[in-house]
């Protein structure tokens, strides 16, 4: 799938989670109206769809690891843009391992440019990368 056509996937997976936060409507019924809006079909869809679940079902893990490597900020206290940017990458990082580390931080990195507030980029970039620098060698361990 382009770059362009997953950045845009991200995009909408970030306004679903986002509005998830605030409304009581069912996950299903936000994401199919971001994609109408978003005109996103096909492999776009599908990967905003997993992307938007995959959170959603694993957000306790997220949530933990996010609340291990932000320890000065709590949870409930992050901008909510950020935390489902975090959550977002960590679950490509962590859980789906379709993505490279490198390409899931630029592009949360990017989203936080975007969406987020004038100190997000360097916040989520710093946690993403201690979480990865921490994997590293976690599994370095193991092996």
């Amino acid at each position: 799938m382009p770059t362009g056509l997953r950045r845009l996937a991200r995009i909408a997976a970030l306004q679903t989670l986002f509005e998830l936060e605030f409304a009581a409507n069912s996950p299903d019924s936000v994401l199919e109206r971001t994609l109408s809006t978003k005109a996103l079909t096909g492999d776009g869809a599908g990967f905003v769809r997993e992307l938007v679940h995959g959170v959603l079902e694993n957000q306790d893990r997220l949530n933990s690891t996010i609340k291990c490597y932000a320890i000065a900020f709590p949870l409930d206290q992050l901008a909510a843009m950020d935390r489902n940017i975090l959550r977002i990458a960590l679950y490509e990082i962590l859980i789906d391992d379709q993505t490279p580390a490198k390409v899931a931080i630029n592009e949360a990195v990017e989203l936080a440019k975007q969406f987020g507030s004038e100190k997000s980029p360097k916040f989520i970039n710093g946690v993403l990368g201690s979480v990865v620098s921490r994997d590293k060698e976690r599994r370095k361990q193991i092996d």
